[in-house]
């Protein structure tokens, strides 16, 4: 009988060739600046050049592309670019083939009313934190991370937690591929430090930032577990130090363990047991 060679949906025969040369330049460079656009409050054209690193020719055919489907706004009061409701939705069908967002809406809220706190649900993507939903304390003084923005791992609770439980193997290949930027003086910035507090969360359960992103915020984050006892996500609460106290800290890692535990439940997963403090 002949064989049929059978190739993957979605990929052309020419499939085989290097992945330079499958990349369409044009959209490649127009998907960085709408990347570029949707980190900013409102840029500028020559900002969105400079941060991009792409003419302003270019830049601007990108973002007049953009706008024609209507994944950017141009105000013609201020000339700023900013991210419009096309980009939103497709962002949002994201979030609809995932019902993690919705298991761990209520769970989330919950949490915030019992530490007054607000909590946070992440994920990791290439190589950042990805912040997916918040659910804010009442707090004057609280920290705020709208869905969509990217954070570093080695400087985040929810990122070391999501490093912190990888296998030493993963871990470890993750850590040596990390932009270990000192944000404060008590940021990890070496291997060898992110491994010894991979040990310490593993130890507990969860993962602390302590300042190490932000000098007087504390963060404290739990994995939460699929059906094959993977993380692949983590909530956390930040707040200020002042109310984030280190006496505190165990009492409130509990309470965040708990609560991915319940998530991960939710959604069909397998918690972990830990070893006590």
């Amino acid at each position: 009988m002949e064989e049929i060679n059978y190739r993957k949906r979605g990929r052309p025969r020419a499939f085989s060739i290097g992945m330079d040369s499958r990349i369409v330049q044009s959209l490649d460079k127009a998907l960085f600046v709408l990347k570029v656009v949707s980190e900013g409050a409102g840029l500028s054209l020559s900002e969105i050049s400079n941060i991009s690193e792409t003419p302003v020719a270019t830049t601007y055919r990108a973002l007049i592309t953009l706008q024609k489907h209507g994944m950017v706004a141009f105000d013609e009061i201020s000339q700023l670019w900013s991210i419009d409701v096309e980009a939103f939705r497709i962002g949002s069908t994201f979030l609809a083939g995932t019902n993690i967002v919705e298991q761990a809406r209520p769970v989330m809220q919950a949490l915030m009313l019992e530490t007054n706190e607000t909590v946070n649900l992440g994920i990791l993507s290439e190589g950042e934190v990805v912040f997916l939903s918040q659910v804010e304390s009442h707090q004057t003084i609280r920290a705020f991370f709208r869905p969509g923005t990217r954070g570093s791992i080695h400087a985040s609770g929810i990122g070391k937690t999501l490093f912190s439980f990888r296998t030493e193997k993963q871990a470890t290949t993750l850590a040596l591929s990390l932009d270990l930027v000192r944000f404060t003086e008590k940021t990890a910035i070496s291997t060898d430090q992110l491994l010894k507090m991979r040990e310490e969360a593993i130890h507990r359960g969860y993962a602390i930032d302590d300042e190490e992103r932000t000098i007087g915020m504390r963060c404290i984050a739990a994995p939460i577990f699929n059906n094959f006892g993977e993380p692949t996500a983590a909530i956390s609460i930040s707040g200020p130090t002042v109310r984030i106290e280190v006496d505190a800290i165990r009492t409130i890692g509990k309470k965040v363990r708990n609560s991915a535990d319940q998530i991960t439940r939710n959604v069909g997963g397998k918690p972990r047991s830990f070893l006590t403090e």
